[in-house]
């Protein structure tokens, strides 16, 4: 919503339609979000749009109208754009600490990460050619940790995470130290009367004979 301002007040149609969809796009993904999370999450993330979306940038917007003028209203916009656009680039650190510490890219998406790093270097060019440092610092830091992110997916991507270690019965714990009977002996269960067929006896032990002995 501020870059929509700052581009207003620079005239910047490239600006301007970019965050016009990204704030469209933004929106819907708010609406969903709203919709489906849970009431704790729905009651927090209302606040934050009201103290963010309506509070701070209504502020920015009015103060900047009625006090400021020229070049000044713009710089102060442009700031403020700035430092929003370095903390949307610096919010995926601790995405980047929970990889590294579960040794894991599940939550860090390749396409993410390279096309927020494309994003930062074609966005700096165009800072640069139009002259606009507001425009170009920014997106120095998001092109720094969209490189971070991608060095880290490869790093971990094929990595193996630590199993939980399950239960195991002492057979599948060593299968040797069970106590087995000969292994020509073959076990048979038929009409609820176990058999046991002994190599060599030429007869069989009902269970009724089995227990005796």
């Amino acid at each position: 919503m501020l870059w929509l301002y700052y581009a207003l007040l620079t005239m910047d149609s490239m600006v301007l339609t970019i965050n016009v969809f990204s704030c469209f796009t933004e929106c819907i993904y708010l609406i969903i979000y709203l919709v489906y999370a849970p009431k704790k999450a729905k009651v927090f993330t209302l606040k934050i749009i009201f103290f963010l979306n309506v509070g701070l940038c209504g502020t920015s917007v009015l103060f900047t109208l009625l006090f400021l003028k020229g070049s000044r209203r713009l710089h102060i916009t442009g700031v403020l754009c700035a430092s929003l656009a370095v903390g949307v680039f610096i919010a995926p650190l601790s995405i980047i600490r929970q990889v590294i510490r579960t040794r894991s890219v599940e939550y860090m998406p390749f396409p993410l990460s390279f096309f927020l790093t494309l994003s930062a270097v074609a966005w700096f060019g165009y800072g640069l050619l139009i002259r606009d440092i507001f425009v170009a610092v920014p997106n120095v830091v998001g092109f720094f940790f969209g490189m971070v992110q991608i060095i880290l997916y490869f790093i971990y991507a094929n990595a193996k995470k630590a199993e939980p270690v399950s239960e195991l019965t002492d057979l599948e714990k060593d299968p040797k130290s069970t106590i087995t009977l000969n292994p020509n002996v073959e076990e048979i269960n038929k009409s609820d009367i176990t058999e046991i067929y002994i190599e060599g006896s030429g007869s069989p032990i009902s269970q009724d004979e089995k227990r005796e002995e």
